[in-house]
């Protein structure tokens, strides 16, 4: 894919992979060209050199979530070099690596943004996200594009600054998944001896596992597969549960102060909250919606225990992410791979193919 930009008048166009359409009924992603706006004065320029591929682009470009707009170009963890930046930009420099994750703007001043959690954004659209415009407001038709393009704009105020001990081709991940998972674990107080359970060990479930052990917990991985056991071993589980072991579900009852669940698809939430002990928690990053099986409010309420959800972070929590991974040696398990692979990278995403994550390698 080129990495050229044509100029227009008040805007400029490069290109990027994207789908006019849900990938229902064989449509998939095609190269096409992105049109962006020129940066504002807080804006900066950035070209692409890293973009993962987080199995939430998968539903948004399916219209999974029935908010998609069209045509959807991808991609919320992002590595690059600004390569041009506004007036008003001093804190960064042209040539300077940067990261981008889910959002690229908020409004900056409601009491959610000024307390550093940009993404529940009360602004009157909500935050700006990377791909897909606004978070809030589905009524807009405004629209941006991702990372799967040669270049993407951002406000200065989302870039992250790269630590030096992370490896940038792979460090893209924890933009998403790293954020995604870290976040609970820190709010939810996770410290030296907290028994910690992590369910799905995928591209989420993997970067939880290695964040819960740095933070001190006792981590058992919970998965549907046994050949996954000797890979949540080695990413730092101190055990495993096979959850389709009903004996062995059943002996951990009672066991967890805490249970993060990274399931990206539909699943019984049921079949989890009897693990949790007496005023245990149990947050879910994965799928973010509906499935037909009610809670069972009675096995939520006897013991006191509480059951919620988690949206990445914010600007802030997220440079604490990366700053946290550098510090423990912590780093997303990847795959690269050239954009124009990105449909077959779909397909064995949706097939449980990867470990643990694909990341776009851009100057392939």
């Amino acid at each position: 894919m080129e990495k050229s930009i044509v100029h227009h008048d008040n805007k400029f166009s490069v290109k990027g992979f994207g789908a006019s359409g849900s990938l229902i009924n064989g449509k998939s992603l095609k190269e096409m060209d992105v049109v962006r706006d020129n940066p504002k004065a807080d804006e900066v320029l950035i070209e692409v050199l890293y973009c993962g591929v987080c199995h939430s682009d998968i539903h948004q470009v399916n219209n999974d979530w029935k908010n998609t707009r069209y045509p959807c170009v991808p991609g919320h963890e992002v590595i690059g070099k600004i390569v041009e930046i506004g007036d008003g930009v001093s804190d960064f420099q042209t040539g300077q690596l940067v990261g981008v994750g889910c959002m690229i703007d908020s409004c900056q001043t409601c009491e959610s943004c000024k307390s550093g959690e940009e993404q529940f954004c009360l602004g009157e659209h909500g935050a700006t996200m990377t791909y897909n415009g606004y978070f809030n407001d589905p009524e807009s038709d405004y629209n941006t594009f991702g990372g799967y393009s040669s270049h993407i704009i951002a406000n200065k105020n989302f870039l992250l600054t790269l630590p030096e001990k992370l490896e940038i081709s792979s460090a893209a991940p924890i933009l998403c998944a790293g954020i995604t998972t870290y976040s609970p674990l820190k709010k939810a107080g996770i410290k030296a001896g907290s028994k910690v359970a992590i369910v799905g060990i995928g591209g989420l479930g993997h970067m939880a596992v290695q964040i819960a052990k740095a933070m001190g917990a006792n981590v058992t991985a919970i998965t549907t597969k046994e050949e996954k056991r000797e890979e949540a071993l080695k990413l730092g589980a101190d055990r495993v549960i096979i959850s389709d072991n009903k004996e062995d579900m059943k002996a951990n009852e009672l066991a967890f102060d805490f249970i993060l669940i990274t399931i990206p698809d539909g699943f019984d939430i049921n079949l989890y909250v009897p693990l949790l002990g007496v005023k245990g928690s149990l947050v879910t990053v994965g799928l973010l919606g509906n499935y037909e099986k009610p809670l069972d409010n009675m096995e939520v309420a006897k013991y006191g225990r509480s059951v919620g959800g988690s949206l990445i972070g914010g600007i802030e929590e997220t440079q604490e992410v990366l700053d946290f991974c550098a510090a423990h040696g912590i780093a997303p398990e990847v795959e690269m791979i050239p954009v124009e692979d990105i449909n077959d990278a779909f397909d064995k995403i949706k097939n449980e193919e990867v470990r643990f994550r694909y990341v776009i390698d851009m100057n392939k």
